[in-house]
């Protein structure tokens, strides 16, 4: 039962998450996710992870945060935009995703939940809680669903009604009692925009993405020789893939960040296209230090440029 005190709590929560500059915060009682335990089975059995193996361990981690922190009762989900409106100035340079521009957001969003975390400790005493922010085996999407925050479209990905979807998503699991927000309605309606636009045809049912397919995936976390079936199916993508955001129309609503973190290296915007394709590992390792290209590898990013 939700107490005056959980409530009253929740809206300091929210209000701190704000201030710390999440673009939302919602709350969601912690529980089995029994719901999403035969659609992962699914995803699995069907191997449409791809060589993402990792995603085959902590099962039941994935379900219940309380093995993840001890008496969970709370999953507290924040967003944190990253739009911008910045693009690359030679129009045939290599595409690089809007969430690789800047910093490496692990970090950014790791800190201010650590913030948050502490808050909540001044205001409720001994909490025990943890972070995470997309490292760690929780359905981050699923959460963000519960606690009201948006709802996941065709294309996987967890959309606003206010602002789309060019968002990271972070937690908090803590051990206390909360005031709670509910799921709300899914607005994608009949709209098809972003598994019609996607070149590789990835998305193969709504919400039901094959990684196997997905340029992102195959830019970013594979790790052989890109099939040739793909040659010429790339749209120009480096690193990561905006496609199927940018053609949501509810991303005709998305506002750029105003998180310094997240500008670019001032070198970045205007290579051209022929410097990208002479990209030294000096200069990759200048622009990407603490970028979340560095992940690729210089190898790996070469490897992408030739394949366009």
């Amino acid at each position: 039962m939700q107490t005056q005190l959980n409530i009253s709590l929740s809206a300091k929560i929210k209000a701190k998450a704000h201030e710390l500059g999440f673009y939302a915060c919602g709350i969601s009682r912690s529980r089995f996710l029994e719901e999403e335990a035969p659609r992962l089975e699914n995803y699995l059995r069907a191997k449409r992870h791809g060589g993402m193996q990792y995603m085959e361990n902590y099962f039941d981690k994935r379900l219940n945060p309380s093995t993840l922190v001890p008496e969970t009762k709370s999953v507290i989900s924040v967003l944190y935009n990253y739009y911008t409106p910045k693009k690359q100035v030679d129009t045939a340079a290599p595409i690089f995703s809007k969430y690789a521009y800047g910093k490496d957001y692990h970090h950014v969003l790791k800190d201010k939940l650590n913030q948050l975390l502490a808050f909540i400790r001044t205001e409720a005493g001994d909490v025990n809680g943890r972070a995470f922010v997309d490292s760690a085996p929780v359905l981050e999407k699923a959460w963000a669903r519960l606690s009201g925050l948006g709802w996941l479209g065709k294309n996987g990905l967890l959309i606003t009604r206010q602002a789309g979807s060019f968002f990271f998503i972070g937690e908090l699991l803590v051990d206390i009692e909360l005031g709670y927000d509910h799921a709300g309605k899914d607005y994608c309606g009949t709209c098809t925009r972003c598994i019609d636009a996607c070149p590789t045809q990835a998305i193969v049912a709504p919400q039901k993405i094959d990684a196997n397919k997905c340029i992102s995936y195959l830019t970013i976390e594979f790790k052989g020789e890109i099939p040739k079936k793909f040659k010429g199916k790339f749209k120009n993508r480096a690193f990561g893939c905006d496609i199927c955001q940018d053609v949501c129309p509810y991303n005709q609503r998305a506002r750029a960040h105003n998180e310094p973190l997240f500008e670019p290296h001032p070198l970045f915007l205007n290579m051209t296209r022929e410097e990208w394709q002479k990209l030294d590992e000096a200069t990759f390792r200048e622009m990407f230090r603490k970028s979340p290209v560095k992940r690729s590898k210089y190898a790996g990013l070469k490897r992408n440029i030739d394949f366009l």
